[in-house]
């Protein structure tokens, strides 16, 4: 199920709201358990007893954990826990791609491959068992006794599917004292409505351009279209998951929890160093606690320092999917990553070199799209080239492709990642903070309309980081 269907906006969401309206002085956590475990059924009935046994694992671990006195068994307990996690990830994730890898350098079939289905979420809800797990071991959060409010905290369905990754000391205190009120519902249904046009209205439309242009030969296609389909997946997959991540976080609102937020307005950076912290929040900063400070940051010198970022970039690579188009994007910003902290920049603040900072890391992340977006490295390979044949006038025309709407929805994401609808929002607020509550609930109702107007008509409609 997925939030931008009419099941979900239609059926799901008004008995779950109800219901958690009805319980919330007492079972609220067991129905919003058991609501979310059926949020996870409609779309994965199989892997149900998987993500309970993820639950599970974790629980008795923690209970574990807590009980010792003794550091070097806490340590072997939490190495249990966190491999067991890693276990049921690479097996359902990475078996086969490892096997085809290997069998390929060996030129045999040294390992038979197997029919295994990625469970939907398992890299969003493994990632907070984890997180959950090791910071138990350094004593930063209080062990969960609760069987049922750790379930909850690990499968809650807005953040279930595609994050944000969500850390337990951060919902901790709101599993156990939270309220449903009128202002936090309107909030949140408003940030619910913003992220669901984002998606619908703006990353479809854009989405449905770029599949039309890679969907004939990448040799017909003239380095304009090429490019036309590099920028509009760059702004499509930014909406689509920024998107998700408001609608999630309006409907943690809305039952009374609170989220961090898992996006600022990443392609205004003027850096790829800027640009992993602004982009997918949750995971960056996820990959920094528990990967890349464990392993030593930057307080081993320069060299080793290197060397964490490019396994803390491999590894976000190789976690976004089990090919290696993902792992060389992983790299490929891990090198401009490493480029950045150890090449040095003028460091004058004037408008000429923002504005060329500005386009270097724009072209690096579009560059980079590229790389994620193909479905192989010789797909992605052969879009570069064309991009970059400027003399290349292909088989195709521009208009033949992009329609006018696709143009006038192009402009408006720009703007709008760019950080033109915020400004006028805030400023509203300061100016006019009556005129900006009724302006922002009339807005936003108009978004649920055109978006339920834009659904009725959508022939396919899922959200990027689903696979993942």
């Amino acid at each position: 199920m997925v939030f931008s269907s009419f099941p979900f906006l239609w059926i799901f969401l008004p008995i779950v709201l109800t219901g958690a309206i009805l319980t919330q002085k007492k079972g609220s956590n067991l129905f919003l358990l058991v609501m979310s475990l059926l949020f996870y059924a409609w779309g994965e009935p199989k892997y149900i007893v998987l993500l309970l046994l993820t639950i599970s694992l974790n629980y008795a671990c923690g209970l574990l954990i807590d009980r010792q006195n003794n550091t070097r068994q806490r340590k072997l307990l939490t190495a249990i826990a966190v491999t067991g996690n890693v276990l049921l990830l690479g097996y359902f994730k990475y078996f086969n791609f490892f096997a085809e890898s290997l069998n390929s350098l060996l030129h045999s079939e040294f390992i038979p491959l197997r029919k295994i289905s990625l469970p939907i979420g398992i890299s969003f809800y493994t990632f907070q068992a984890i997180s959950y797990i090791v910071d138990l071991y350094r004593g930063t959060i209080v062990v969960q006794r609760s069987w049922t409010d750790l379930a909850l905290y690990i499968s809650f369905f807005p953040q279930l599917i595609a994050g944000p990754i969500v850390k337990y000391k951060d919902i901790s205190d709101s599993l156990h004292n939270r309220t449903l009120t009128l202002d936090k519902t309107v909030l949140g249904l408003k940030r619910f409505c913003f992220g669901m046009a984002k998606k619908v209205l703006l990353a479809n439309t854009l989405g449905y351009a770029v599949d039309e242009i890679l969907s004939h030969p990448i040799n017909d296609l003239s380095a304009l279209l090429c490019w036309t389909a590099a920028v509009f997946y760059t702004l499509q997959i930014y909406f689509d998951f920024s998107g998700y991540s408001d609608m999630a976080i309006g409907l943690a609102n809305v039952f009374g929890f609170t989220f961090r937020e898992n996006f600022n307005l990443p392609y205004i950076s003027t850096s790829i160093r800027e640009f992993w912290r602004r982009w997918h929040i949750s995971l960056s900063t996820w990959f920094r606690d528990y990967l890349y400070i464990p392993l030593g940051g930057n307080r081993k010198g320069t060299v080793r320092t290197g060397i964490n970022l490019l396994i803390v970039f491999f590894t976000t690579g190789l976690w976004h999917g089990a090919q290696w188009n993902f792992v060389a994007w992983g790299m490929f910003h891990g090198f401009f990553l490493i480029l950045e902290r150890f090449v040095p920049s003028k460091k004058q603040n004037s408008r000429i070199n923002t504005i060329l900072s500005h386009v270097y890391t724009m072209f690096v992340v579009c560059i980079g799209w590229v790389l994620f977006r193909a479905d192989n490295l010789s797909m992605a390979a052969a879009q570069l080239k064309q991009m970059f044949k400027l003399t290349d006038t292909g088989n195709w025309n521009f208009s033949e492709i992009v329609d006018p709407l696709t143009i006038l929805i192009f402009i408006i994401s720009i703007l709008l990642s760019f950080g033109f609808g915020s400004q006028i929002t805030e400023y509203l607020r300061k100016k006019h903070p009556t005129m900006s509550e009724i302006l922002g609930g009339t807005v936003a109702i108009g978004c649920l309309f055109l978006s339920i107007v834009m659904l009725a008509n959508a022939a396919h409609n899922p959200f990027i980081y689903f696979r993942f």
